[in-house]
Parts: C-alpha cells; sequence; structure tokens
C-alpha cells in the first residue's frame, strides 16, 4: 500500500514524472467512480509490521513507566518520553511508520504534559490551574520541536490541544467566579481549529500532500469542540427533558454540520461529531417515551442516513457546491 506521499517521493527522486502519477489518479478515480479527493485519504497502516511495531512499542514504554513510576512520577514520565523519541527516531524517522508514529508521538506529548504538571504540582504547592498552565506551554514548545524533528501530521493536533488546555486554564486563572462562560470559550477555540484546519486544506485542495494529513486530524479535533460546546449552551446535556425547540435544532446542527462537511469535503468533520448527536436524539427520544429502543431508533436514523450519503457523496456534493461562487469552489477540492 503505498500513500500520496510515497508518489510525491517518487517524483521527486525521478523515479516517476509528475504526469504519471496524474494519470494513475485519474485512472484509480474512473475504476472507483469517484474523484480521488473525495476518498478523503490519509495514511494510517501500511501493513502489519505497523501493527507489530506498535504491540512491542507499547509493551516497551509500559514496562519502562512501570519499572521507575514507583521511584518517581517525574523519571517515569521522562524517561518514557525520551524513549519514545528515541524509538521515534528509527521507525518515523528513518522508516516512515505511519501508526507507531501516531502512538509514540501520543507517548511523548503526554507524558511530557504529565511530568511537567507534576513538577509545577510540588513547585508550586498543588496549584491546579497554574500548574496545567505552566505546563500546556512548556508541552507545547517541546510538541513543537518534535514537529520540526519528524513532520508527523498529527503533530499540529497535539499541538492545537495543549493550546487549548492553556487558553482555558488562563482564562479560569483570570476569571475566576464565571465558568459557566468556558463552554463560549471553548466554541471559539473549536473556530479557531476549525480555521487553521482550512487553513491547511486550502494549501492542498488535490488532496495530494502531507498538509491533507494535517487538516484531517485537526477537522478530527475541530467538530467535538464546536458540537459538544453548542449542545451545553443549549443545555442538552443538563436537562432531563428537551423540548421540541431543542430537538429541532439538534437537527438543524447537524444538517449544517454535514452540509460544511460536503462543501469542505470532509467526512471527518461530520463523523467526529456523531457521538454528540447519537446521544442527543437518543435522549429526546427517551423524553418522548421512546425508552426502550431509544438508542436502536437513533442509531438506525442516522446510520441510514450517513450510508444513503456515502453513496451519493460526490453527486450531491456536486450539487450542493454549484450554488457557490467561484471564489469558494476555488478553495475547496474541486467537484
Amino acid at each position: 500500500m503505498y500513500s500520496n506521499e510515497d508518489l510525491n517521493s517518487a517524483i521527486d527522486d525521478g523515479v516517476f514524472s509528475q504526469q504519471d502519477v496524474d494519470r494513475f489518479r485519474e485512472n484509480i478515480a474512473l475504476k472507483r467512480k469517484s474523484p480521488s479527493v473525495d476518498e478523503e485519504n490519509f495514511r494510517l497502516i501500511s501493513g502489519f509490521n505497523d501493527i507489530f511495531v506498535v504491540i512491542a512499542s507499547i509493551l516497551t514504554l509500559l514496562s519502562a513507566s512501570w519499572a521507575t513510576y514507583a521511584i518517581s512520577p517525574i523519571l517515569s514520565a521522562v524517561l518514557v518520553s525520551m524513549l519514545s523519541w528515541g524509538l521515534a527516531e528509527f521507525f518515523v524517522k528513518k522508516r516512515k511508520m505511519a501508526l507507531p508514529a501516531i502512538i509514540l508521538l501520543s507517548a511523548f506529548v503526554g507524558n511530557t504534559f504529565y511530568g511537567f504538571n507534576t513538577l509545577f504540582e510540588l513547585i508550586l504547592n498543588n496549584g491546579h490551574q497554574q500548574s496545567m498552565m505552566f505546563s500546556s506551554i512548556l508541552t507545547g514548545i517541546m510538541t513543537y520541536i518534535h514537529w520540526r524533528r519528524f513532520k508527523v501530521p498529527i503533530t499540529l493536533a497535539f499541538g492545537m490541544s495543549v493550546l487549548i488546555i492553556f487558553c482555558i486554564t488562563l482564562f479560569l486563572t483570570i476569571f475566576r467566579d464565571i465558568g459557566n462562560l468556558i463552554p463560549y470559550v471553548t466554541l471559539f477555540l473549536g473556530f479557531i481549529t476549525f480555521s487553521t484546519a482550512m487553513y491547511w486544506d486550502m494549501k492542498d485542495t488535490k488532496r495530494v500532500s502531507n498538509n491533507s494529513d494535517i487538516a484531517f486530524w485537526l477537522h478530527l479535533l475541530s467538530a467535538p469542540l464546536i458540537v459538544h460546546s453548542i449542545f451545553t449552551i443549549l443545555g442538552v446535556f443538563d436537562s432531563n427533558e428537551n423540548g421540541i425547540g431543542t430537538m429541532l435544532a439538534i437537527i438543524l446542527l447537524y444538517i449544517t454540520l454535514s452540509s460544511i462537511s460536503l462543501i469542505i469535503d470532509r467526512r471527518a468533520f461530520m463523523v467526529s461529531s456523531l457521538a454528540y448527536v447519537l446521544y442527543a436524539l437518543t435522549k429526546l427520544f427517551n423524553t418522548y417515551g421512546v425508552e426502550s429502543g431509544s438508542f436502536a431508533m437513533a442509531g438506525m436514523m442516522i446510520g441510514l442516513a450517513l450510508l444513503l450519503l456515502s453513496g451519493y457523496w460526490s453527486k450531491v456534493r456536486k450539487i450542493l457546491v454549484s450554488f457557490f461562487p467561484k471564489k469558494l469552489r476555488d478553495i475547496v477540492p474541486s467537484v
């Protein structure tokens, strides 16, 4: 299995010409009866060796953490972070393995944040919010250094997550008594994340480079931020009884998300918000007396709608995008 990045590398090395690769992509799109951009390809796994390396890496990192945690949690975090970086030097930098890259990056960022946070809580005498804020700054710096070294596409999504933690803790530190405004803060940060994803998407409307993978992960992060914040503001998760207005708002929101997904050609944006919509609809069915099969009914409705949309994705998208001006059509993948 070869990714778009592998094909681009082959062009740079002179193995194939740009025309040959373009013809190859057109041929695959013709056989699949779907434009290549609509496939929303991203590199995750190239073979079972990826899974083999991930299993071995997780076993190594967990063992190292287990052996040193009793001595010092900070020592454990530092050791796991260093091991993750060292393993990435071979399996990511040299072997270009995608799934191990994601797992090793997750271990590096997670343990770096945990180590800094534990250290600052000791220094600041359990100043939790301040510890989180300082830890997110330093973790963000380390994440940026990791990005400069390995260029793993999901790194920017991790960096954005760390930035979100910093913004929320900074907000709570400055405005201690207005925590109820947090959903509005996360909604704003969700839109910022979505805008960042669109920036990377617009750099690669043909979906053939690493920029497309970067945008993919950012879209996966932005959708839950936006949807969860809106549902919290609407009171979907707090109220036991939601009126018809709330139900219509939820349906309208998901239709809006689906339309945005079609326009930008990103199923990831819609799917990452699916769990929230499923939960909300199940809760609403329970409210209106369909208690026994509420989850099944909500799941069937959404599942059938998604299957129907998947089958006619390109056609529906072509119709929808045709209503927009040329300037907008130029910044999204062609139909």
